[in-house]
């Protein structure tokens, strides 16, 4: 009979025992954030009805960003995202829920798009979200951004520093406003602006978009700063005001790592106010790490209720796997996840290992045993070494006899027998 495959379907991620350890504690200290910020941990399903995911009732026509499939007479598909999903629970919880909601999920999505480097068909993503009925401070925009950038700070030990970065979508409508732009126009500058930084000559593209006289002014905020259009319109102004409140607020709230960048637009359409994207100082090369935005009513197809929303997504498994298949974290500390492992020496030694196990297990003391207790003392000490154990616990006849342990600093080779307490203690000072 022909071996099946071993590895898994492309796009889909297998970490080693090492790295998923650092993934893991990682995933713990950003979510223990959110919970400190009061945000609640929703757990929502992976499957949702077509009808939920997408407005096209023609399959053909659906992107390939979707896995779709089809039990009975009722279409289903694995979410892609986390925004779909909670503006549903939103709306179908409205009357049970407190406002402004805050919620997180660290979920897995999945996204049928052709698989490469940074881009996977299965991924974790920390989604972040505050929402409110018919209206909601933009204070809370700020908020979003300081606590993601908190998010950030917890596990800088292993990413760096980041920076965000931070735009302004009613500021670009008025912008257009005061230009007097028509919709194809914009849609162009648009477009543009979000694309600036790739573009070779971004100034003639432009022109051939909206004209010489519109694209001056564009390039204009970008060398002169968004300020340099005070009191050219009411619109302007309620702009270039919300922006610096903005970042007076966040300055107030601690977090010195945000600049303005009216060139960060976010793609998605149903943005309508304050954007941003987080960076990673040290590897900038990777791109945006994490963004969002304030939304106006991403649920309407929920509710008739105006449900109104900041929110911002962190691209975990696409951050972590990057930064760990380059060998830009230091893995070190996660090598060793046993502090003490205990080895038997004979099948009569078997109870009393069990017993000194379940010592060490109480003191929260992370501890494997050998139970294969008729291998030789080589073969487990050697097992012992190889998971990284700091210490080893012999058990045999003597240590049996006189009701203690023989323990054996790994790093060391320093050995003594003393009694469990003294075992443990030793472990846990060490």
């Amino acid at each position: 009979m022909d071996l099946k495959p071993t590895k898994p379907l492309s796009g889909f991620i297998e970490l080693t025992p090492v790295q998923q350890r650092c993934f893991d504690e990682c995933a713990k200290r950003m979510q223990n954030v959110l919970r400190g910020a009061g945000f609640n941990h929703l757990d929502l399903p992976a499957i949702e009805r077509a009808e939920v995911l997408t407005d096209k009732d023609n399959w053909d026509e659906i992107e390939t960003q979707m896995f779709l499939f089809q039990k009975g007479d009722t279409k289903m598909g694995l979410r892609y995202d986390g925004t779909v999903g909670l503006s549903r629970y939103v709306a179908g919880n409205i009357n049970s829920l407190v406002f402004p909601f805050r919620a997180y999920q660290f979920a897995r999505n999945y996204r049928g798009e052709r698989p490469q480097r940074g881009r996977y068909r299965e991924f974790y993503q920390m989604d972040l979200d505050i929402m409110g009925i018919n209206s909601l401070s933009t204070n809370y925009d700020a908020e979003i951004v300081a606590t993601l950038s908190r998010v950030y700070e917890s596990v800088a030990e292993f990413i760096g520093p980041t920076v965000v970065r931070v735009g302004n979508r009613k500021f670009w409508n008025a912008m257009f406003d005061f230009l007097n732009l028509d919709e194809k126009q914009r849609r162009s500058a648009f477009v543009l602006i979000d694309k600036k930084d790739k573009l070779k000559d971004f100034q003639n593209a432009l022109i051939e978009e909206i004209g010489e006289n519109a694209a001056t002014k564009i390039n204009k905020v970008f060398s002169d700063g968004y300020r340099s259009f005070l009191n050219m319109s009411d619109n302007l102004d309620l702009a270039i005001s919300e922006l610096d409140n903005f970042m007076e607020l966040l300055d107030a709230m601690g977090i010195k790592n945000a600049k303005i960048d009216l060139g960060i637009m976010r793609g998605h359409a149903y943005y309508t106010g304050v954007v941003f994207e987080f960076f990673l100082e040290n590897f900038p090369e990777l791109g945006a790490i994490g963004g969002g935005g304030r939304y106006e009513d991403l649920a309407s197809k929920f509710s008739k209720t105006k449900i109104i929303g900041v929110g911002a997504a962190v691209g975990f498994s696409r951050l972590m796997v990057a930064l760990m298949d380059d060998n830009r974290i230091n893995l070190t500390q996660f090598e060793s996840p046993v502090d003490a492992a205990v080895l038997c020496m004979g099948a009569n030694q078997v109870v009393y290992s069990m017993s000194v196990l379940g010592a060490l297990r109480d003191a929260k003391i992370a501890s494997v045993a050998y139970l294969d207790a008729d291998r030789k003392f080589k073969n487990q000490i050697e097992y012992a070494d190889k998971i990284n154990a700091k210490y080893s616990l012999i058990i045999g006849e003597d240590e049996v006899k006189n009701q203690v342990v023989s323990v054996k600093n790994m790093i060391t080779g320093e050995q003594a027998a003393v009694s469990v307490p003294e075992a443990i203690r030793m472990i846990k000072v060490a």
